[in-house]
């Protein structure tokens, strides 16, 4: 055609540097502060509920070692098991004094189960026991434990021949009893209270207990002597190997009528627990990212439909398609990028609060503080891809000319 340019001398589609890229797509969520706002808060909503989970059960974590660290992790616990009958085995009386001939076995102590119920007064109904269990107590159970005591004091060598009781933290609670000094009908006798115990988080069943003396058992409750927990401390570098003996050191005769925990294995199944409860609650806190994701595209959508003409004017004055989508989706990836940088706040805020109640360490996984803003990015894409690849495809005459 007469008076055309050559195609050589067409000029050339300019590329959008990374710098012009952020300002064509920061402007548009600068013209619309509160429909941002709101997709921001789904966003936000699901990445706190990511980073608080992994938070608090982070920080819950390091207040269980730390208090382990503090009682130690060196205590075995011995139980009688079953005969091979199926019935019920029996803990030989020496059983204690055998388990003590254990080298590395530093302190060694025992409860018996008497068959005997305690009760405010004895006015209360039979049946109303709360079900607090009464045990024949050696002097040195407290220290073997990890216990102590809160109110009064523990039964020693000379209080144990008397009818002197000493109640856990749940059982004290439950009688109402709350100052030494205090009798409690005990196996159809006044027992007078010599103290009450703190929680033990070794031996959580001393909480709800009544522990008498041995010999006060024996002589006036009909205990037989026969122990039915045997709590050990060892050195711990050798608890394994202290392990492995304990059966034959207590029963010889029968030592698979023997059963040996260790505290720690009831904490590391309750860590399982709870992170079956964090998974759950991820869970949820995923499908909140996903509503956060939708509210993403549904924004995006509205904007290419809203901002028709601004396209059209654009691509009428030599933007590519390519620059067009790259514009969206830049919109969308700062749109849940400002999510997820929020949502990591809230969380942070919320994970420290609720551990400052608790009087637990603030500790937040790298994580949860880097995952909290990487993983909005891939949501932030794929919501934003189909409004970018919308707003790429209109004509620049469709684009000015659709209302």
């Amino acid at each position: 055609m007469a008076g055309a340019l050559p195609a050589a001398t067409l000029p050339a589609a300019t590329r959008l540097g990374l710098a012009d890229t952020l300002r064509a797509g920061s402007a548009g969520l600068r013209s619309r502060p509160l429909r941002v706002g709101l997709a921001t808060l789904g966003i936000s909503l699901g990445i706190a509920a990511l980073v608080a989970v992994l938070g608090v059960s982070s920080s819950s974590r390091a207040d269980l070692d730390r208090r382990l660290d503090q009682l130690g992790t060196n205590l075995l616990t011995v139980v009688p098991g079953q005969t091979v009958l199926g019935e019920g085995a029996e803990l030989p009386a020496e059983s204690v004094r055998m388990t003590a001939r254990i080298a590395p076995v530093y302190s060694v102590s025992a409860t018996g189960r008497i068959n005997a119920s305690v009760y405010r007064n004895d006015h209360i109904d039979v049946g109303d026991t709360g079900a607090i269990a009464v045990l024949a107590a050696q002097p040195g159970l407290l220290g073997t434990v990890g216990g102590g005591v809160a109110e009064g004091r523990w039964l020693s060598r000379a209080t144990s021949i008397l009818p002197a009781v000493v109640l856990g933290a749940r059982a004290a609670r439950e009688l109402q009893v709350h100052l030494p000094g205090t009798r409690v009908w005990l196996g159809g006798q006044w027992f007078g209270v010599a103290g009450v115990l703190e929680p033990v988080p070794l031996a959580p069943e001393l909480d709800n207990a009544a522990l008498v003396g041995w010999t006060a058992a024996q002589t006036a409750l009909g205990f037989n002597g026969h122990p039915t927990t045997l709590y050990t401390r060892s050195a711990a570098p050798e608890v394994e190997a202290v392990r492995s003996v304990l059966p034959a050191t207590v029963n010889p005769q029968s030592p698979y009528e023997v059963r040996v925990s260790r505290p720690s294995e009831a904490l590391a199944a309750q860590r399982v627990t709870h992170r079956t409860l964090d998974g759950l609650l991820l869970g949820l806190g995923a499908v909140a990212l996903v509503v956060g994701g939708v509210g993403v595209a549904n924004t995006m959508v509205i904007s290419v439909l809203e901002r028709r003409g601004e396209i059209g004017l654009r691509r009428a004055l030599g933007a590519t398609r390519g620059q067009i989508r790259l514009q969206f989706l830049m919109e969308s990836l700062l749109l849940a990028g400002l999510g997820g940088v929020g949502g990591v706040i809230i969380g942070v805020l919320a994970t420290g609060g609720y551990a400052l109640t608790q009087h637990w360490p603030v500790v937040i996984p790298l994580a949860a503080w880097l995952g909290g803003v990487l993983v909005t990015l891939p949501v932030g894409a794929v919501a934003g891809l189909y409004p970018a690849i919308r707003a790429a495809r209109l004509t620049p005459v469709a684009a000015l000319t659709t209302p």
